[in-house]
């Protein structure tokens, strides 16, 4: 098969042989007119020659995800179906037994564009790439060929979207068929997922470590869970034996699920939900008394590089909040989900957030996203997730 040649400018080359997988447009030397975005591609420079076969698109600045480096290789289901079944074999060395978990992430898994999550014989896709778009019947005929899934879900609904001139759309299943919710089992407990109707694609699995590595500083404490979501963290602390936790998020339907995930784990007892604002909580009297467990999860404040003055902000006050609420000795567990907010940049934030506080921080452990979210060293950009333990004096 053919492919439309886009050609790279000089000297831009050097970070792609390096395993990095865009090219942006502001690094595309000539192309031919009239190309739809998401087009599939061959990538070359004057000097190296083929770089890359991927998606191309001439409105996009991520112009270019490289798919293959492989010049023989075509892109069709067969491709596909051997992307998934690398990914499954990885997923069942980290998690052995496991189910439920992030099945594809992205450029990590030589994917661009595409993420994946498997809830048993369920499975959500996400494209957040035009390309991926464009391939959405060869990736369904891959899934359904490699799993004979029960259901599989087109969730177009990211903002992400908004970058590549994607539509958002209500979530739609493209095969099988859903109703309601459904259970999944991890090792922080047993949740409720809404695959249509939850944020993201219905849970956040990039957690699942985390919730673990948490766990033991729990144990017979008063536990604070912000911006809970369905009560990941909450839920991980009280199974571990915590003796009270509170979780907080604005979203009512959260916390309902949120509740209903703590009587699931007999945990409802140990477990009360506030709705509201987690820092309004925080900058006032706890409630009940203090906690000797903070955990703090928020948005990614930092959607963009222009962003990041006020993400900074945002998370700085946030952190001194909680160091603040803390008793001496007490453990704050401070997540950022941006990958604007690089490992530095999240460790000074921190630094200002107890000087700020007046307290002393001691770092226990400075952790990243779950071996589901695999990170390619040649892309920063798939280390997103930056997840703190501090002792607070």
């Amino acid at each position: 098969m053919d492919y439309p040649t886009i050609v790279l400018k000089p000297k831009e080359e050097n970070r792609l042989i390096s395993g990095h997988l865009w090219a942006f447009s502001n690094e595309i030397a000539k192309a031919p007119e009239g190309i739809v975005p998401g087009t599939l591609a061959d990538l070359v420079h004057s000097r190296s020659g083929f770089l890359g076969r991927g998606f191309y698109h001439p409105h996009s600045l991520i112009a270019f995800r490289i798919l293959t480096d492989q010049k023989d290789q075509e892109i069709d289901q067969a491709f596909f179906e051997k992307r998934f079944a690398d990914a499954v074999n990885w997923r069942e060395r980290c998690y052995p037994g496991a189910t439920a978990y992030r099945l594809i992430f992205g450029e990590s898994d030589r994917l661009p564009g595409l993420i994946v999550d498997r809830y048993g014989d369920y499975f959500v896709i996400q494209a957040i790439a035009a390309g991926i778009e464009r391939a959405r019947p060869t990736i369904v005929q891959a899934l359904k060929s490699l799993f004979q899934p029960k259901a599989i879900i087109w969730r177009a609904d990211s903002a992400l979207r908004d970058l590549e001139g994607l539509p958002q759309a209500a979530p739609q299943v493209l095969h099988g068929a859903l109703s309601g919710r459904m259970q999944i089992e991890t090792e922080n407990g047993k949740f409720w997922v809404d695959l249509l109707g939850g944020q993201k694609t219905g849970f956040y699995f990039d957690q699942r470590d985390n919730r673990q590595a948490l766990a033991p500083f729990c144990k017979g404490k008063r536990v604070l869970d912000a911006f809970s979501y369905s009560g990941g963290f909450g839920i991980a602390a009280a199974s571990a034996g915590a003796k009270e936790v509170v979780l907080v998020d604005s979203a009512h339907a959260a916390l309902e699920l949120a509740q209903e995930n703590a009587e699931l784990n007999g945990v409802a007892d140990r477990t009360t939900c506030v709705e509201g604002d987690a820092l309004a909580l925080l900058a006032r009297e706890n409630p009940g008394g203090p906690f000797d467990v903070i955990a703090i999860d928020p948005p990614a404040y930092a959607r963009s590089k222009k962003h990041l003055p006020a993400a900074l902000k945002a998370y700085e006050k946030l952190n001194a909040l909680a160091m603040k609420a803390l008793p001496k000795g007490g453990i704050l567990a401070s997540s950022s989900c941006s990958h604007h907010v690089g490992r530095e940049t999240f460790l000074e934030m921190l630094r200002r957030s107890a000087k700020k506080a007046e307290r002393r921080a001691r770092l226990v452990e400075l952790r990243s996203q779950a071996k589901d979210h695999p990170v390619l060293l040649a892309m920063p950009e798939t280390e997103y997730l930056k997840f703190a333990i501090l002792k607070i004096d």
